[in-house]
Protein backbone atom coordinates (compact mmCIF):
# COMPACT_ATOMS: atom_id res chain seq x y z
CA UNK A 1 0.00 0.00 0.00
CA UNK A 2 1.12 3.61 -0.82
CA UNK A 3 1.54 6.01 2.07
CA UNK A 4 1.62 9.54 2.27
CA UNK A 5 1.07 11.93 4.93
CA UNK A 6 0.89 15.64 5.21
CA UNK A 7 0.78 18.21 7.87
CA UNK A 8 0.79 19.21 11.78
CA UNK A 9 3.24 17.29 13.94
CA UNK A 10 3.49 18.24 17.57
CA UNK A 11 4.38 16.44 20.76
CA UNK A 12 1.59 14.32 21.90
CA UNK A 13 -0.52 11.48 23.62
CA UNK A 14 -2.54 9.28 21.96
CA UNK A 15 -6.27 8.73 22.94
CA UNK A 16 -6.87 5.67 23.44
CA UNK A 17 -9.66 4.79 21.01
CA UNK A 18 -9.56 4.26 17.57
CA UNK A 19 -12.81 4.72 15.40
CA UNK A 20 -13.41 2.65 12.11
CA UNK A 21 -15.71 3.74 9.47
CA UNK A 22 -16.42 1.33 6.47
CA UNK A 23 -17.45 2.70 3.40
CA UNK A 24 -16.69 0.05 0.33
CA UNK A 25 -18.93 2.39 -1.71
CA UNK A 26 -18.52 4.81 -4.76
CA UNK A 27 -18.64 8.65 -3.95
CA UNK A 28 -19.31 8.92 -7.82
CA UNK A 29 -21.89 10.79 -9.80
CA UNK A 30 -21.67 8.03 -12.41
CA UNK A 31 -21.71 4.92 -10.08
CA UNK A 32 -23.54 3.28 -7.52
CA UNK A 33 -26.85 5.85 -5.70
CA UNK A 34 -24.83 8.37 -7.58
CA UNK A 35 -24.06 10.11 -4.40
CA UNK A 36 -20.81 11.82 -3.75
CA UNK A 37 -21.00 12.39 -0.12
CA UNK A 38 -21.81 9.90 2.55
CA UNK A 39 -22.55 9.34 5.99
CA UNK A 40 -20.71 6.95 7.88
CA UNK A 41 -20.89 5.31 11.26
CA UNK A 42 -18.46 3.48 13.07
CA UNK A 43 -17.94 -0.29 14.00
CA UNK A 44 -15.70 -2.59 15.89
CA UNK A 45 -12.29 -2.87 14.60
CA UNK A 46 -12.71 -6.41 13.95
CA UNK A 47 -15.31 -6.08 11.09
CA UNK A 48 -12.83 -4.32 9.10
CA UNK A 49 -9.32 -5.65 9.99
CA UNK A 50 -7.99 -8.76 8.55
CA UNK A 51 -6.56 -11.50 10.96
CA UNK A 52 -3.16 -10.29 9.37
CA UNK A 53 -3.09 -7.29 9.59
CA UNK A 54 -1.92 -4.48 12.15
CA UNK A 55 -1.96 -2.17 9.50
CA UNK A 56 -4.20 0.48 11.82
CA UNK A 57 -1.90 0.74 14.67
CA UNK A 58 1.77 0.45 12.67
CA UNK A 59 0.02 3.78 10.56
CA UNK A 60 -0.98 5.33 13.72
CA UNK A 61 2.41 4.79 15.30
CA UNK A 62 4.50 6.17 12.33
CA UNK A 63 1.78 8.53 11.81
CA UNK A 64 3.12 10.08 14.79
CA UNK A 65 6.76 9.59 14.68
CA UNK A 66 6.43 11.73 11.32
CA UNK A 67 4.74 14.31 12.95
CA UNK A 68 6.33 15.11 16.00
CA UNK A 69 5.38 18.56 17.08
CA UNK A 70 3.67 21.42 15.04
CA UNK A 71 0.83 23.44 14.52
CA UNK A 72 -1.10 25.38 11.70
CA UNK A 73 -1.61 28.88 11.54
CA UNK A 74 -3.67 31.09 9.29
CA UNK A 75 -2.11 34.29 8.41
CA UNK A 76 -4.45 37.27 6.48
CA UNK A 77 -2.96 40.76 5.64
CA UNK A 78 -4.54 44.08 4.77
CA UNK A 79 -2.89 46.05 2.19
CA UNK A 80 -4.15 49.72 2.71
CA UNK A 81 -6.20 51.33 0.44
CA UNK A 82 -3.78 54.11 -0.37
CA UNK A 83 -1.97 55.49 -4.18
CA UNK A 84 0.91 52.83 -4.57
CA UNK A 85 -0.12 50.74 -1.56
CA UNK A 86 0.35 47.55 -3.37
CA UNK A 87 3.88 45.80 -3.52
CA UNK A 88 5.60 43.47 -6.18
CA UNK A 89 8.77 42.39 -3.32
CA UNK A 90 8.93 39.57 -1.70
CA UNK A 91 7.09 39.53 1.42
CA UNK A 92 8.18 37.54 4.23
CA UNK A 93 7.14 36.89 8.19
CA UNK A 94 8.31 35.53 11.46
CA UNK A 95 5.95 34.18 14.41
CA UNK A 96 7.45 34.92 17.86
CA UNK A 97 5.86 32.87 20.57
CA UNK A 98 6.39 32.10 24.45
CA UNK A 99 8.45 29.07 24.02
CA UNK A 100 9.82 29.54 20.22
CA UNK A 101 9.67 31.21 16.48
CA UNK A 102 9.09 30.42 13.34
CA UNK A 103 11.58 31.58 11.46
CA UNK A 104 11.51 33.22 8.67
CA UNK A 105 8.07 32.08 6.10
CA UNK A 106 7.85 33.75 2.50
CA UNK A 107 4.44 34.37 2.21
CA UNK A 108 4.23 33.04 -1.24
CA UNK A 109 0.92 31.85 -2.41
CA UNK A 110 -2.12 33.96 -1.14
CA UNK A 111 -4.98 31.39 -1.29
CA UNK A 112 -7.18 34.15 -2.38
CA UNK A 113 -5.81 36.05 -5.14
CA UNK A 114 -3.64 35.26 -7.63
CA UNK A 115 -1.80 39.20 -7.31
CA UNK A 116 -0.96 39.32 -3.92
CA UNK A 117 -0.15 42.16 -1.70
CA UNK A 118 -2.90 44.86 -4.34
CA UNK A 119 -4.34 48.00 -2.81
CA UNK A 120 -6.96 47.68 -0.53
CA UNK A 121 -6.85 43.72 -0.68
CA UNK A 122 -6.60 40.54 2.05
CA UNK A 123 -4.35 37.92 1.03
CA UNK A 124 -4.62 34.65 3.08
CA UNK A 125 -1.59 31.87 3.73
CA UNK A 126 -1.20 29.21 5.93
CA UNK A 127 2.20 28.80 8.01
CA UNK A 128 3.06 25.53 9.23
CA UNK A 129 5.43 25.40 12.40
CA UNK A 130 6.03 23.62 15.62
CA UNK A 131 4.67 24.92 18.21
CA UNK A 132 6.01 27.91 19.41
CA UNK A 133 3.60 28.64 22.41
CA UNK A 134 1.33 31.70 22.94
CA UNK A 135 1.68 34.19 20.16
CA UNK A 136 3.67 37.64 21.58
CA UNK A 137 4.57 39.76 18.65
CA UNK A 138 5.23 39.54 14.67
CA UNK A 139 8.08 40.57 12.18
CA UNK A 140 6.91 41.52 9.06
CA UNK A 141 9.08 43.00 5.45
CA UNK A 142 10.00 42.63 2.07
CA UNK A 143 13.19 42.30 0.44
CA UNK A 144 12.61 45.71 -1.78
CA UNK A 145 12.82 43.40 -5.28
CA UNK A 146 10.98 44.53 -8.08
CA UNK A 147 9.28 47.35 -9.97
CA UNK A 148 6.96 48.63 -7.13
CA UNK A 149 8.19 47.82 -3.86
CA UNK A 150 7.08 50.22 -1.40
CA UNK A 151 3.89 48.56 0.70
CA UNK A 152 1.27 49.86 3.12
CA UNK A 153 0.46 47.41 5.70
CA UNK A 154 -2.99 47.93 6.99
CA UNK A 155 -3.04 44.89 9.58
CA UNK A 156 -2.37 41.31 9.77
CA UNK A 157 -4.36 38.87 11.75
CA UNK A 158 -3.48 35.13 12.64
CA UNK A 159 -5.54 32.62 13.59
CA UNK A 160 -4.23 29.66 15.78
CA UNK A 161 -6.48 27.11 16.16
CA UNK A 162 -4.74 24.83 18.76
CA UNK A 163 -4.59 28.17 21.06
CA UNK A 164 -8.33 28.90 20.69
CA UNK A 165 -6.78 32.59 19.48
CA UNK A 166 -7.71 34.86 16.53
CA UNK A 167 -5.46 37.71 16.92
CA UNK A 168 -5.18 41.30 15.07
CA UNK A 169 -1.86 43.12 14.58
CA UNK A 170 -2.55 47.01 13.52
CA UNK A 171 0.17 48.61 11.94
CA UNK A 172 -1.21 51.65 9.34
CA UNK A 173 2.16 52.13 7.99
CA UNK A 174 4.60 52.26 4.97
CA UNK A 175 7.44 49.42 4.61
CA UNK A 176 9.18 51.52 2.28
CA UNK A 177 12.34 53.30 2.12
CA UNK A 178 11.29 56.51 0.67
CA UNK A 179 8.16 56.81 3.27
CA UNK A 180 7.97 56.86 6.66
CA UNK A 181 10.61 56.05 8.26
CA UNK A 182 12.41 54.46 5.85
CA UNK A 183 11.99 51.03 7.13
CA UNK A 184 10.83 47.90 4.98
CA UNK A 185 10.48 45.56 8.04
CA UNK A 186 8.43 46.22 11.18
CA UNK A 187 7.97 44.22 14.28
CA UNK A 188 4.24 44.46 15.63
CA UNK A 189 2.14 43.43 18.71
CA UNK A 190 -1.27 42.41 19.06
CA UNK A 191 -4.06 44.34 19.81
CA UNK A 192 -5.48 43.22 23.03
CA UNK A 193 -8.76 44.56 22.30
CA UNK A 194 -9.01 42.86 19.17
CA UNK A 195 -8.62 39.50 19.95
CA UNK A 196 -10.67 36.58 20.10
CA UNK A 197 -11.17 33.57 22.30
CA UNK A 198 -12.78 30.64 21.17
CA UNK A 199 -12.31 27.17 22.64
CA UNK A 200 -9.25 25.29 20.99
CA UNK A 201 -9.29 23.11 18.08
CA UNK A 202 -7.58 19.99 18.66
CA UNK A 203 -5.98 17.49 16.15
CA UNK A 204 -7.27 14.11 14.57
CA UNK A 205 -5.35 11.92 13.02
CA UNK A 206 -7.50 10.73 10.11
CA UNK A 207 -6.33 7.88 7.69
CA UNK A 208 -8.24 7.27 4.39
CA UNK A 209 -8.10 3.78 2.70
CA UNK A 210 -9.28 3.96 -1.11
CA UNK A 211 -10.13 0.77 -2.59
CA UNK A 212 -8.30 -1.19 -4.58
CA UNK A 213 -10.13 -1.56 -7.34
CA UNK A 214 -10.32 -0.16 -11.13
CA UNK A 215 -11.17 3.58 -11.10
CA UNK A 216 -10.84 3.98 -7.68
CA UNK A 217 -8.81 6.76 -6.92
CA UNK A 218 -9.63 10.54 -7.14
CA UNK A 219 -8.55 14.03 -8.15
CA UNK A 220 -11.88 15.94 -6.22
CA UNK A 221 -12.02 17.95 -3.02
CA UNK A 222 -12.16 15.49 -0.47
CA UNK A 223 -13.71 17.03 2.79
CA UNK A 224 -14.60 15.47 6.12
CA UNK A 225 -17.23 16.61 9.12
CA UNK A 226 -17.11 14.98 12.74
CA UNK A 227 -19.95 14.51 14.38
CA UNK A 228 -19.94 13.73 18.48
CA UNK A 229 -22.65 13.61 21.08
CA UNK A 230 -25.50 16.36 21.87
CA UNK A 231 -25.08 17.44 18.01
CA UNK A 232 -21.75 18.54 18.18
CA UNK A 233 -20.12 18.76 14.67
CA UNK A 234 -17.04 20.38 13.40
CA UNK A 235 -16.65 22.33 10.21
CA UNK A 236 -16.54 20.67 6.66
CA UNK A 237 -12.76 20.71 6.51
CA UNK A 238 -10.96 19.80 2.91
CA UNK A 239 -8.66 17.40 3.70
CA UNK A 240 -6.07 18.53 0.69
CA UNK A 241 -4.55 21.90 0.75
CA UNK A 242 -4.53 22.87 -3.05
CA UNK A 243 -5.06 21.00 -6.43
CA UNK A 244 -1.54 19.29 -6.46
CA UNK A 245 -2.24 17.46 -2.84
CA UNK A 246 -5.79 16.43 -4.62
CA UNK A 247 -3.74 14.66 -7.98
CA UNK A 248 -0.98 13.43 -5.20
CA UNK A 249 -3.69 11.82 -2.52
CA UNK A 250 -6.52 8.95 -2.57
CA UNK A 251 -5.06 6.71 -5.32
CA UNK A 252 -6.15 3.48 -5.88
CA UNK A 253 -5.05 1.05 -2.98
CA UNK A 254 -3.21 3.73 -1.10
CA UNK A 255 -3.53 4.97 2.38
CA UNK A 256 -3.92 8.83 3.25
CA UNK A 257 -2.96 10.25 6.55
CA UNK A 258 -3.49 13.52 7.82
CA UNK A 259 -3.67 15.28 10.86
CA UNK A 260 -6.19 17.79 10.65
CA UNK A 261 -7.07 20.83 13.46
CA UNK A 262 -10.68 20.79 14.22
CA UNK A 263 -13.27 21.69 16.43
CA UNK A 264 -13.26 19.52 19.55
CA UNK A 265 -16.47 16.96 19.42
CA UNK A 266 -15.90 15.18 22.67
CA UNK A 267 -14.47 11.68 23.41
CA UNK A 268 -17.56 9.83 21.46
CA UNK A 269 -17.48 10.36 17.82
CA UNK A 270 -20.85 9.37 16.54
CA UNK A 271 -20.72 9.18 12.81
CA UNK A 272 -18.95 11.54 9.89
CA UNK A 273 -19.96 13.12 7.03
CA UNK A 274 -17.21 12.65 3.92
CA UNK A 275 -17.30 13.40 0.47
CA UNK A 276 -15.79 15.54 -2.42
CA UNK A 277 -17.26 18.32 -4.55
CA UNK A 278 -17.02 16.72 -7.83
CA UNK A 279 -16.40 17.95 -10.96
CA UNK A 280 -13.14 17.81 -13.84
CA UNK A 281 -11.88 14.35 -14.42
CA UNK A 282 -11.41 11.61 -12.43
CA UNK A 283 -13.60 12.97 -10.10
CA UNK A 284 -15.30 9.51 -8.96
CA UNK A 285 -14.16 7.27 -6.12
CA UNK A 286 -14.36 4.25 -4.28
CA UNK A 287 -13.82 4.76 -0.34
CA UNK A 288 -12.70 1.51 1.24
CA UNK A 289 -12.49 2.83 4.91
CA UNK A 290 -12.06 5.71 7.23
CA UNK A 291 -10.09 5.18 11.09
CA UNK A 292 -10.22 8.46 12.82
CA UNK A 293 -8.55 8.61 16.78
CA UNK A 294 -8.67 12.33 18.66
CA UNK A 295 -4.86 13.17 19.81
CA UNK A 296 -3.98 15.36 22.73
CA UNK A 297 -1.19 17.37 23.24
CA UNK A 298 0.83 16.31 26.47
CA UNK A 299 -0.35 17.92 29.53
CA UNK A 300 -4.00 18.07 28.58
Amino acid sequence: RLLTSRTAPREQTVAPVLYYFPCQRWLAVEEDDGQIVRELVPVDEAFVKKDSENEGQSLATLGLEQKAKSTTYTVKVKTGDKKNAGTDANVFITLYGSKDDTGIVSLKASKINKNKFERGKVDEFTVESVDIGDLKKIKIGHDNKGNSTGWFLEWVEIDAPSLGQCLKFPCGRWLDKSEDDGAIERIIFPAELQTTEYIPFVPYEITVYTSDIFGSGTDADVFIVLYGSDGICTQQKSLCLNKREQRMYFERNSVNQFIVELEDVGDIIEKIRIGHKGGGLNSGWHLDRVAIRRLLPNGK
